[in-house]
């Protein structure tokens, strides 16, 4: 059972002007989130990573590759990775967001939000989005086992909403209850896939001890009665 880091890209361009960038090319990480990256890496500088992925996007390319120059390893760039397709949504203010009927029904019953279709940019559900990410992650999960064995150490850097539908599929929440999560900029969560479950082992942590998702025991297959001696 390999251990996934989910990591959300630091804070972009479009974070700070308060609008959905959705797959809007150009987007980067502004000087907070370059900051935000840096002191991540840190934290990551000695640990063994089997893999790094990414979402093709420039915010979370920029990202990975700070992290993976941390830890020695190259990018892998994995298109089901990147930004929900917000179709007409992209690009718009959030605040005017807010005021569409839409708007609710992605914060009290996601499962069914889909977003308006746009000659532009592609449209989905969240529905959608949440099957194609928990997809590839689950497969870099079983590609970095057969390669790397149980003990193996992976990050997927990606974005918010994304990291949101895995935390609520790991937890076995839903995806309708997606909206309880929270993925800041630059935050990390983790995630172990098992055969009899899955465990949450970190989430939303914005400076994470990453030295205890390395050991060099075999991760326990089931849930330890009591809680486990740490």
């Amino acid at each position: 059972m390999p251990t996934v880091i989910l990591v959300r890209h630091g804070h972009s361009t479009s974070n700070g002007d308060g609008t959905l960038a959705g797959r809007t090319p150009g987007i980067h990480l502004s000087d907070r989130g370059r900051e935000q990256v840096a002191r991540l890496a840190e934290r990551f500088a000695g640990a063994t990573l089997a893999r790094v992925v990414s979402s093709p996007l420039e915010r979370c390319r920029e990202t990975a590759e700070v992290i993976a120059a941390a830890v020695g390893a190259d990018v892998v760039v994995e298109d089901d990775l990147q930004e929900c397709a917000y179709g007409a949504w992209t690009g718009r203010r959030l605040s005017e967001l807010a005021k569409e009927p839409l708007w609710s029904t992605v914060q009290d019953d996601p499962a069914s939000a889909r977003f308006p279709d746009d000659e532009r940019y592609a449209a989905e559900s969240l529905a959608e989005m949440s099957d194609r990410v928990v997809r590839a992650v689950q497969r870099h999960d079983a590609q970095v086992r057969e390669a790397h064995g149980e003990n193996a150490v992976w990050a997927a850097v990606t974005h918010g909403d994304l990291v949101k539908a895995l935390l609520a599929d790991a937890t076995g929440a839903g995806l309708g209850r997606f909206q309880r999560y929270t993925a800041d900029p630059a935050s990390v969560s983790v995630v172990r896939y098992g055969g009899r479950h899955t465990f949450l082992l970190a989430a939303n942590d914005v400076a994470p001890d990453l030295s205890r998702f390395h050991t060099q025991e075999p991760p326990p297959a089931d849930a330890a009665v009591g809680g486990g001696a740490g």
